[in-house]
């Protein structure tokens, strides 16, 4: 990660994050040849012709280099949501980039977006289960990345163009399920979009904007009259 003052990082301190940047690269490398049972510390070393004990300068363990992976992964969308989502933009322009930029960066590195969720739990007996680290998952790149879902539903309601009875955390959930499943399918099905018969050539490019526009509307303040849509379960 960088520093918090990029102008005043020293020479070691950027030579420091450049080898860091440089080994993170690798690792999505491994990671899309061989998936996250090949790659090791040792594996990386080969890769990168560096040795075992200069990457555990860095990385003390595989965990905390697949930790760090899937951290850059969001940083990297935090970076590209924030340039897309420039202020200056109508509200509800700047919400569907907000959801397009997601799916499109997932398209574009897909080998980093499968380890940004790499690492799938076992299964706990019913019941058994315990929950998320609220506090931690908030803490995280993942967590901010959804903060940032949260607070464009909140900002919708305040400027009174989203449904006021939705809960914002429940339909920030919503977008990123239905955007974390079309990036998959993009991914696994690369012609995803063109299974439509019948229709003019669509691109990769359109199929996302218009699963953005309509994520988009599905949050819109019913007309006067028309009650709110709310459905069972769910806050009043």
């Amino acid at each position: 990660m960088q520093t918090d003052n990029a102008s005043e990082a020293t020479p070691a301190d950027r030579r420091r994050l450049r080898v860091r940047e440089s080994i993170i690269s690798a690792a999505e490398r491994v990671f899309a040849k061989e998936g996250e049972n090949g790659l090791s510390i040792r594996r990386l070393a080969d890769e990168i012709d560096y040795s075992p004990s200069a990457i555990y300068k860095y990385f003390g363990s595989k965990d905390e280099l697949i930790d760090e992976l899937k951290e850059a992964f969001f940083e990297r969308l935090l970076q590209k949501v924030d340039r897309s989502s420039s202020a200056d933009r109508p509200f509800l322009q700047r919400a569907k980039a907000c959801v397009a930029t997601y799916v499109e960066t997932a398209v574009t590195r897909p080998f980093h977006y499968a380890a940004a969720f790499s690492s799938i739990q076992s299964t706990v007996p019913e019941g058994c289960a315990a929950p998320l680290s609220w506090d931690g998952f908030v803490a995280s790149q993942k967590g901010q990345a959804f903060g940032v879902l949260i607070s464009m539903v909140t900002e919708g309601q305040e400027l009174e163009v989203f449904d006021p009875s939705l809960d914002p955390v429940m339909a920030a959930k919503s977008i990123w399920a239905a955007s974390h499943g079309l990036a998959q399918l993009l991914i696994h099905m690369p012609q995803f979009h063109q299974l439509v018969p019948n229709q003019q050539p669509m691109t990769a490019t359109d199929f996302i904007e218009f699963h953005a526009d309509l994520q988009i509307r599905g949050l819109l303040k019913p007309a006067a009259g028309t009650g709110s849509g709310r459905l069972s379960g769910q806050n009043p």
